[in-house]
């Protein structure tokens, strides 16, 4: 990490401040919550992790050590809980999927990285909002591991390293689990493509 803006909002964040934080929220929250979004598949509960990723955050900030970007520690953290949400919500049966369907317009176009922007005639925008339902539908039925190094790849654009770094794991464990998750998407979304 050798950005100096990004070490001197690092400084201002472990002296808790609160403008730092403030911007730190708004730089991220986005990307965030789509994240946390994609890999729960339920409304309520990406607004509550998404909470949860900040405090943590402003809590452990001390504990950064640079060894990678903020971004991608924010990401981690936001990964971790979310996998633990998942266990925990799978575990008390709690876990109801909302339909994707649920969201407004603005939310489908911010969590879908931009599938379903710039469709001029409105058959192309249901048929594109039918489609993104599906892919988000195909992707919430993917084990956890596939789901979030799909949705860190392909939706949120990270880099290998990057997702090396979140998740922990070697580069060839990455690149093999996307593999397996494009493969498991494209085996749900084939009977549903013309």
């Amino acid at each position: 990490m050798n950005d100096p803006g990004q070490q001197k909002l690092i400084r201002k964040l472990q002296a808790r401040d609160k403008r730092a934080f403030e911007q730190l929220i708004e730089e991220h929250q986005s990307r965030i919550y789509n994240l946390i979004f994609r890999i729960i598949g339920n409304h309520e509960e990406a607004e509550d992790l998404l909470q949860e990723v900040f405090i943590t955050v402003f809590k452990k900030i001390d504990s950064f050590r640079g060894e990678s970007s903020l971004s991608t520690w924010i990401y981690r953290i936001a990964t971790n809980h979310c996998i633990n949400r998942k266990k925990y919500l799978t575990r008390r049966k709690h876990y109801t999927k909302s339909s994707y369907g649920d969201l407004s317009e603005k939310e489908q176009s911010e969590s879908s990285g931009g599938i379903t922007e710039n469709l001029p005639r409105p058959d192309e925008m249901a048929e594109g909002k039918q489609m993104e339902q599906l892919i988000q539908k195909a992707i919430s039925t993917l084990d956890d591991e596939y789901r979030v190094v799909l949705v860190l790849r392909d939706v949120q654009n990270l880099s290998y390293e990057e997702i090396e770094q979140i998740l922990e794991v070697p580069a060839g464990t990455v690149k093999s689990r996307l593999h397996r998750a494009r493969m498991a998407l494209k085996e749900k979304l084939v009977p549903h493509l013309r």
